[in-house]
């Protein structure tokens, strides 16, 4: 599905529901919300090497961010995801770090119907950002990111987004 068949299934939805509650970002927003984030939680992270999920973890990692695996699955916690310790929930995660840090994007791999109780989530340990990834698209998650007012971003892929918008990492 190309750019503006998304764009397209985007605005139906929208107009279905009322219109949206928070625009899209722009390449620049979506650049900037990016490279200001450093501590990034996969929300639905897989220690399954052939998820995608797994795949996205590692490719944030390697560029830079500080990656924090949430997936409550014993198997997930007993072993780590890609080496990374797993944490059960967004609470755990961002009690792991310092004071004064926060979990600057939670970036979302799970069902359309459990996004908006991951965004209460996100808004409830401060959160910087949600992002729905590919084929997620929630209008709950929404209304609740716009009410924290915080950015939103849904039905686009974080590492995709990096590679095409030449980001390296996170800002120094």
């Amino acid at each position: 599905m190309d750019e503006r068949e998304r764009e397209r299934i985007r605005a139906a939805i929208a107009s279905a529901e009322g219109g949206s509650p928070t625009p899209a970002l722009n390449d620049e927003g979506l650049r900037s919300l990016l490279v200001g984030s450093r501590t990034i939680a996969v929300v639905g992270a897989s220690p399954k090497v052939d998820r995608p999920s797994y795949g996205v973890l590692v490719a944030l990692a390697r560029a830079g961010w500080q990656v924090l695996p949430v997936n409550p699955a014993d198997a997930a916690l007993r072993d780590g995801v890609a080496g990374l310790t797993c944490y059960p929930d967004l609470a755990s995660a961002a009690a792991t770090l310092p004071a004064g840090e926060r979990i600057d994007l939670v970036d979302v791999f799970r069902r359309p119907e459990d996004c908006a109780e991951v965004a209460r989530a996100a808004c409830a340990v401060g959160a910087g950002a949600l992002w729905l990834q590919l084929g997620i698209i929630s209008a709950e998650a929404a209304r609740i990111a716009a009410a924290a007012k915080i950015p939103y971003v849904e039905d686009r892929c974080t590492a995709i987004e990096v590679r095409r918008l030449g980001i390296s990492g996170p800002a120094g």
